[in-house]
């Protein structure tokens, strides 16, 4: 009786498809996350799947295709199918906010998430119109519902980003036009400085916008904003008629994004600060990684002057062969260098060389590489007509870029080496050698190491173990997978097993770390990767 008046209300029908409509958009809700995190590339966000969702997407093909087989059978199992599908949206949605309240990186509600959502109400609007007029009947309310609950999530992804393309790109080119014609409208007033690198670009941009904040009014991209969009929106809302000199940090994944980025700002001049390991999922080589970068010293006006290298690379001084461009480093071969440096875990001293000039200088920024980066920016600055006396003055007063090699008091006093948005092998070598500059303290890192480095990840992870082995007293890695070759390298280093741990989670080794933390404790966070990445 029950299961015959449920059968012929077509309210109870349209209340169940709602929420199961938004259930569906509370259980795509990870998926845009991750597809977000893998910056909108379907490849990568392929890459994910294969690596994460292949269980999960298996397990609701199978329900699916139960419900769709049992739904045959109504009205009998219609009362009990539907009561599943519902407990089933309930639990969809709870385990959304779950995701989202334990996420480290979580979902930014950007304009380009919030379109992709209106598209997919769309979808929804017209799978309950298809329900309700070309496919009327109580199989094909249950196939939809179990559609939306069970197997949509990853495919709908695709199909939004197909629908939501054509739109996309005429968004994109509109705001990459406005960009340009806001820095066309300077009439070459305006100075365009680019940073590029494999590693040290964020923290040499900063360093540069203090020095030339002494002569010029600055602007620089924020915190990594380093994407061509993300350039464009700075020009875009930052840039005003007082700017003197636009510095703009420019990031790549593949060959073409610095001249991508170049094309839209023609930069005057700028820095590369390293050539490396990094993103060698998506770049193949090393060598591909050197000419990419050094497509901004090709886009550059007067390139062999206006253009400063880390001469102390051994990637970049390969490239000096064919190209002529202005070195700096910590060696004194290069045309800017530093050398009598004095280090301790408060900061450094150093004679910094300008040309014919030289001065002595200190800082409180840690780490080699801040040093190099450092000297990057102080002869760029210095070409531009910074003082070396204001570059000393500027020096002092430097902080540390965020969650760069940024000292922090943490949990019961201990101290906190913030180096979490460090994710390359030369800056993690350097954040570790940090760490041993912290005489007669206890010393704790905790990792999940490093990503996106293709063949030689496994190695490189390796070797980051072995040098923490040598240095820590305990040591906390992330992530029961990926902490395998770290470990491997912790325990070749002869590192006693019992002060090794492993967390599934960053929040699990904090857990692990608080006990042990107290004043005389120095722990190093080196790396903290988003969620795409854990496992």
């Amino acid at each position: 009786m029950l299961n015959d008046i449920l059968y012929n209300l077509r309210f109870y029908y349209t209340v169940c498809t709602l929420l199961c409509f938004v259930a569906g958009t509370f259980g795509v809700t990870k998926h845009f996350h991750m597809f977000q995190q893998n910056s909108y590339f379907p490849s990568r966000y392929i890459g994910w799947l294969k690596e994460n969702g292949r269980r999960p997407f298996l397990i609701r093909a199978l329900i699916l295709v139960i419900i769709a087989s049992l739904s045959l059978k109504v009205p009998q199992t219609m009362f009990w199918l539907t009561l599943f599908l519902l407990i089933y949206a309930v639990i969809m949605i709870i385990a959304a906010v779950k995701s989202q309240k334990k996420a480290i990186k979580k979902l930014v509600f950007t304009a380009r998430i919030k379109r992709m959502y209106i598209c997919l109400s769309l979808i929804y609007i017209l799978l309950a119109v298809c329900q309700c007029f070309l496919f009327d009947g109580v199989f094909y309310y249950f196939l939809g519902m179990a559609l939306v609950l069970c197997f949509i999530p990853e495919l709908e992804v695709f199909l939004v980003f197909v629908l939501a393309y054509p739109l996309e790109k005429k968004i994109k080119n509109y705001y990459i036009k406005d960009a340009k014609k806001i820095l066309a409208s300077y009439g070459g007033r305006l100075k365009v400085i680019g940073v590029t690198g494999s590693y040290g670009k964020t923290g040499t941009k900063y360093i540069l916008n203090s020095f030339l904040l002494k002569k010029f009014n600055t602007v620089m991209t924020p915190g990594s904003f380093n994407t061509p969009m993300g350039v464009v929106k700075t020009v875009r809302e930052s840039l005003g008629h007082e700017t003197e000199v636009f510095i703009c940090e420019m990031g790549a994944k593949n060959k073409g994004d610095i001249k991508e980025i170049c094309d839209i700002v023609h930069p005057d001049g700028g820095i590369i600060t390293s050539v490396g390991e990094q993103h060698l999922e998506t770049f193949g080589s090393v060598e591909n990684v050197l000419n990419t970068k050094f497509e901004l010293y090709y886009a550059s006006k007067d390139r062999e002057k206006t253009v400063f290298v880390n001469g102390d690379n051994e990637n970049i001084r390969k490239k000096l062969k064919e190209v002529n461009a202005v070195t700096y480093g910590l060696k004194p071969n290069n045309d800017f260098y530093a050398d009598n440096i004095v280090q301790n875990s408060s900061g450094q001293s150093f004679t910094l060389h300008l040309k014919d000039e030289s001065v002595d200088v200190t800082t409180k920024l840690l780490g080699k590489y801040n040093l190099t980066n450092i000297v990057g920016a102080a002869a760029l600055a210095f070409s531009l007509g910074v003082t070396k006396e204001q570059i000393k003055s500027a020096a002092v007063t430097l902080k540390s870029t965020p969650h760069r090699l940024e000292i922090k008091s943490f949990i019961s006093g201990c101290t906190l080496i913030d180096d979490s948005y460090n994710a390359n092998p030369e800056g993690s070598k350097g954040a570790v050698e940090v760490l041993a500059s912290f005489d007669n303290m206890k010393k704790v890192i905790i990792t999940p190491g490093l990503v996106e480095l293709g063949e030689k990840e496994y190695e490189l992870n390796r070797a980051l173990g072995l040098a923490a082995g040598k240095v820590c007293d305990i040591i906390i890695l992330v992530g029961e997978k990926r902490s395998v070759p770290i470990k491997e390298g912790v325990l070749k280093s002869g590192f006693s097993e019992k002060n090794l741990f492993v967390a599934p989670s960053f929040k699990d080794a904090l857990d692990i770390f608080t006990p042990f933390a107290d004043k005389n404790t120095v722990v190093l966070f080196e790396n903290d990767l988003p969620d795409n990445y854990l496992k």
